[in-house]
């Protein structure tokens, strides 16, 4: 082989070595679809914080024992991992990403103290690669197929729904004003309106517009098989559902609820009372009613196995009782250890 086959043979290589370079830098860096039906939570959680996510067999949850970091683990509570020490919420996964909003922390102690940035995140199933989205203050978001929804706010627009393909790509605000975009079904988006009426809204996710779609008086729809059940702003916020195929509304309960939460077969709700506020179930057509836990609680977050909740305006201890089993109130001891296992 002559010098100048040598030259030519070794450019040839170098070059082929460039080309592979390059197209491992372009396909690595790329974001596998979803399916355009994927939803990264359930509505019901969300609409509670999204401080629990289950997805394939792990959930994903803000660890309120270690100032909200991100950790997984099995349903049944086994092999926790902390996966970084982002203070999380309104967790979405979905194929093999992460979605959540990280919260600024200004000051703070506790188990895990870091500081943070506000914004949207997108990180793999093990919580590394974390990539900022937007940085923004979130109200509350949903991964809807390829694009997260996410209502945001900030002090001279106020509240806004923006969206974001998962690849960080085409961002656009949608409309300046509230639209809760967590109940997402099959490329609908259902909400109830918050400017001019409380009337149940669509916005068809494949062109972005929005209609009315039923002119009742509610709050948080959640949908689930043919049902919206919601808060019935008109008569003090008791828990309706309306069909949507027959047009009728059934009555669930009387009581006045602060928040609720729709999972399979039960509904999980804050009853709000004076003399005797609590914590109760029933089945989803309102029968089997039941008293969970006495007193005002919030973030009521469902996964397959537990139902996990705090006390009002107090961060831990997090409660906890079967989902579908009978009432049995404990502590989520799981997630306290595992804080103090992970503090260095």
């Amino acid at each position: 082989m002559t010098t100048r086959q040598k030259n030519i043979l070794i450019l040839s290589i170098t070059g082929v070595i460039i080309i592979l370079l390059l197209l491992l830098v372009i396909f690595s860096g790329r974001i596998p679809l979803n399916d355009e039906n994927t939803t990264g939570n359930t509505p019901g959680n969300l609409n509670n914080g999204g401080y629990f996510c289950e997805a394939d067999g792990r959930v994903y949850f803000a660890n309120a024992y270690d100032q909200y970091a991100l950790y997984s683990m099995n349903p049944d509570e086994t092999d926790l991992k902390k996966l970084n020490d982002n203070s999380v919420s309104y967790i979405n996964a979905g194929g093999d990403y992460l979605y959540y909003a990280m919260s600024t922390n200004s000051s703070g102690s506790g188990l895990g103290y870091v500081r943070q940035t506000s914004g949207i995140y997108r990180s793999k199933l093990n919580g590394s690669s974390a990539l900022c989205l937007d940085r923004c203050h979130i109200v509350t978001m949903q991964l809807c197929g390829n694009y997260l929804y996410y209502e945001k706010y900030d002090n001279t627009d106020a509240v806004s729904l923006d969206k974001i393909k998962i690849n960080k790509k085409e961002k656009q605000t949608l409309a300046a004003e509230r639209i809760n975009p967590n109940c997402y079904v099959n490329g609908i988006i259902y909400y109830n309106g918050t400017e001019e009426d409380h009337y149940l809204h669509v916005l068809d996710t494949a062109t972005d517009t929005s209609q009315v779609l039923w002119e009742g008086d509610l709050w948080n729809p959640i949908y689930q098989d043919g049902y919206l059940y919601y808060m019935d702003v008109a008569n003090h916020y008791r828990l309706c559902r309306y069909s949507l195929s027959d047009d009728v509304i059934e009555i669930l309960t009387n009581d006045r609820i602060d928040l609720f939460n729709v999972y399979d077969n039960y509904i999980y709700y804050q009853v709000s009372s004076k003399d005797a506020p609590a914590l109760k179930r029933m089945l989803i057509d309102g029968s089997s009613q039941e008293t969970v836990c006495e007193g005002v609680f919030q973030n009521i977050n469902v996964t397959s196995q537990y139902v996990y909740f705090n006390a009002f305006n107090e961060e831990t201890p997090v409660y906890k009782t079967s989902t579908y089993g009978p009432v049995n109130v404990t502590t989520f001891d799981a997630g306290m250890q595992a804080a103090l296992d992970n503090l260095d």
